[in-house]
């Protein structure tokens, strides 16, 4: 039932009406997960912790916006898209150097990278449909 939803919202969206819900969806759910992986993994006070709170705002907001696409171009979803894998990225590194001495580290930039590479899956799949 979202997915029709989210397919009636993506129409709002010019060009965007022929895009594949389930790519969306699996966005959604990766920003989320990294969203919770990066607030767990702020609360271990590494050095890591600002580019772990960052990056869980981003990825809130990005999952937000896909949520409602009503006054999205494919212009400033692509700039979001861009920023949420650049935010993802610099987390990603920052937990990696501590990966080795931390669990919630390791998995917090496994969930980086996942959402890094879902959106890069909607970045594709838009540039596609263009």
């Amino acid at each position: 039932m979202m997915m029709g939803a989210m397919s009636k919202n993506m129409e709002s969206m010019p060009d965007m009406a022929m895009m594949d819900m389930s790519v969306l969806q699996a966005c959604m759910d990766a920003c989320a997960a990294c969203e919770q992986a990066c607030t767990v993994c702020s609360t271990q006070m590494m050095d890591c912790a600002p580019a772990c709170m960052n990056c869980a705002d981003m990825c809130h907001t990005m999952m937000r916006s896909m949520l409602r696409m009503q006054g999205m171009t494919p212009a400033s979803m692509m700039a979001m898209l861009d920023a949420c894998i650049a935010m993802c990225q610099m987390c990603m590194d920052e937990c990696m150097e501590h990966a080795d001495m931390s669990e919630v580290c390791r998995l917090c930039a496994q969930a980086c990278q996942a959402c890094t590479d879902a959106c890069t899956a909607v970045k594709d799949m838009m540039m596609a449909s263009a």
